[in-house]
């Protein structure tokens, strides 16, 4: 297909909407009406929990359940937060989140049990097309982010598109994890480098 082509119809013909395809996981229009309206929810529901007072747990928690897909008992998320759309965010039990966290979601993030995000750390799905044109043109794709069970990000780091991290690994202050990295380690650096086994 030409360039000129696929500016006029970036997707090659594919009928299924822009949000089934970002749902796959495949390439789509971000400035779709239906993504953008839930885009807007979601945004309207994070201005909400971070003017919220942080003694009133009970409507935090509401306001949380209506966010997002699946968030356990005893988490913790301190204002400010901020996500692109919320239900593809699942937070396991216990798990804290220090201030700042931006979570891009338009794939699936998946937070585990016990977790301790630091502040100010970035859970990034969402890519973007090396050439130009599709660029121009809002084309975007996103692959998902797994985060086992007991796992720690320090503060400020930036887990990449598609990148799982296994139970009880630590990852240092300042990484960006741009690979998978498995249970039982300490990664740091840029890009993240295992440095120990626990």
């Amino acid at each position: 297909m030409s360039i000129l082509a696929r500016m006029a119809d970036p997707t090659g013909g594919d009928r299924r909407s822009q949000r089934e395809r970002m749902l796959a996981g495949d390439p789509y229009d971000a400035t779709d009406a239906e993504i953008q309206k839930e885009s807007r929810r979601a945004i309207a529901l994070t201005e909400r929990y971070n003017r919220t007072s942080a003694g009133d747990l009970e409507e935090r928690a509401r306001i949380l359940r209506e966010l997002f897909g699946s968030v356990a008992e005893g988490v913790e998320i301190r204002a400010p937060f901020h996500c692109d759309l919320g239900y593809q965010i699942h937070i396991g039990a216990r798990t804290f989140v220090n201030f700042n966290l931006v979570a891009l979601d338009v794939a699936r993030i998946t937070i585990g049990d016990d977790v301790q995000i630091g502040p100010n750390v970035q859970l990034v799905t969402a890519t973007h097309p090396v050439d130009p044109e599709p660029r121009r043109a809002k084309i975007e794709g996103c692959k998902p982010i797994a985060i086992g069970n007991n796992v720690w990000l320090g503060a400020g780091v930036i887990v990449c598109p598609g990148v799982s991290i296994g139970e009880n690994t630590v990852i240092g202050a300042g990484a960006v994890v741009v690979r998978d990295q498995p249970a039982n380690v300490v990664a740091v650096g840029n890009p993240a480098r295992i440095v120990r086994r626990l």
